[in-house]
């Protein structure tokens, strides 16, 4: 089977950063060890050296990556691959991909990947657009894409359950009936970061440390975990160590939003807080998670999956969470809370607790078992096959 993996890159500058890089640079060499032959068309190359590569613009903007795909340049490299099967990782895009299929006189099936949803379901059903998507009232515009390239694609992939409910429930209200089209595949673990957490022993005497590293972005919640840091700093038993996973940013991307510099600034000032960086260096970045004790999830509402839960997780420690979207759904229902009082409480007992702390970084750490690539490349050619 011949693969064509058209990958957006938001963030160039820190592929560490980008979780759909990241996800693709995982996934590639695992659909090659099953024999896959594939080509990641992206700003950057992802995979190995197995992989081909045709290097693409890079967007600029979040809705540039939305509203600006080249249709010559597609159709030039149909022709040029001759893919079976074409995966637009960017779902916006699939009726122009579409389009370059037809005139190309391709037969290849269209999958779209729904690595991100711009929009999410409260618990009474009420659909609410992304605000990371809705600058200049665009959010509307842009989920009528997302929409045009649902009904675009042979197949529809999703993280989750959560994400299946909620993109089909999207669809049914533009009268689009995904049918059999929809499918559920994981985005794979980084087996750099796995590590059995009955090899390891909390340090006893040593203040407990609760890592953050999810994007500062306002709309992941942010704010909301600002006052939880005051709760924990209150409570005088957790320091916690938040990553700063961007760096400096570009200008283009500050310019639509610089919540990620505002909100690092104002946990920088908090007491027992740590912002740190790992400098785009994965191997940093797993010393950083290893000398945690805990996890902390993001507030984000439109949480359809979370590779930073995963690599917590997969590195043996627990992650409490707040009841929302597909952390509600993969998390612990004990490491789950609603309110800040509820979250001090549980990073406490984590903190002191050894024997809670061990049943829960067991049941982390197998909770990521079926994530290996090899597992979710399966999963994957079974789900465009």
């Amino acid at each position: 089977m011949r693969v064509l993996y058209l990958l957006n890159i938001s963030n160039p500058d820190r592929l560490s950063a980008d979780s759909g890089w990241i996800f693709a640079d995982l996934l590639a060499p695992a659909l090659a060890d099953a024999g896959a032959e594939v080509t990641v068309a992206a700003p950057a190359p992802a995979g190995d050296a197995r992989c081909g590569f045709h290097q693409t613009k890079v967007p600029g903007t979040k809705y540039r990556a939305r509203f600006s795909a080249d249709i010559d340049e597609l159709v030039a490299l149909i022709r040029a691959e001759k893919p079976d099967v074409v995966v637009a990782n960017q779902i916006e895009e699939a009726p122009a991909i579409r389009t370059a299929l037809l005139e190309a006189g391709s037969n290849a099936l269209l999958a779209g990947y729904c690595h991100y949803l711009p929009f999410s379901f409260t618990g009474g059903g009420q659909l609410q657009l992304d605000p990371s998507l809705n600058d200049a009232a665009l959010g509307r515009p842009v989920l009528l894409a997302f929409a045009a390239g649902l009904a675009a694609c042979d197949r529809v992939l999703v993280h989750s359950s959560t994400a299946a409910s909620w993109v089909s429930a999207a669809a049914a209200r533009t009268t689009l009936d995904l049918g059999g089209k929809l499918r559920v595949v994981p985005a794979p673990r980084d087996e750099r970061l796995v590590r059995d957490p009955a090899t390891t022993q909390p340090t006893s005497g040593v203040e407990a440390i609760g890592v953050y590293n999810h994007r500062l972005y306002a709309h992941y919640g942010t704010g909301q975990f600002v006052d939880l840091a005051r709760g924990l700093a209150a409570s005088g038993t957790v320091r916690l160590r938040v990553m700063d996973l961007f760096g400096q940013r570009r200008a283009e991307r500050k310019g639509l939003d610089d919540s990620p510099e505002k909100m690092r600034d104002q946990l920088a000032a908090l007491p027992h807080v740590q912002v740190v960086s790992d400098r785009g260096d994965r191997v940093r970045y797993k010393e950083l998670l290893a000398g945690a004790h805990f996890g902390i999830a993001p507030f984000r509402p439109g949480c359809p999956w979370s590779m930073s839960v995963i690599d917590c997780q997969g590195m043996g420690l627990p992650v409490i969470s707040p009841r929302l979207g597909w952390l509600a759904e993969h998390i612990d229902p004990e490491l789950c809370f609603t309110t800040t009082a509820d979250a001090v409480a549980l990073a406490e007992r984590l903190a002191t607790d050894p024997e809670f702390h061990a049943l829960h970084a067991k049941r982390a750490h197998a909770s990521t078992a079926d994530f290996t690539p090899a597992l979710i490349a399966a999963r994957y050619l079974e789900a465009v096959s």
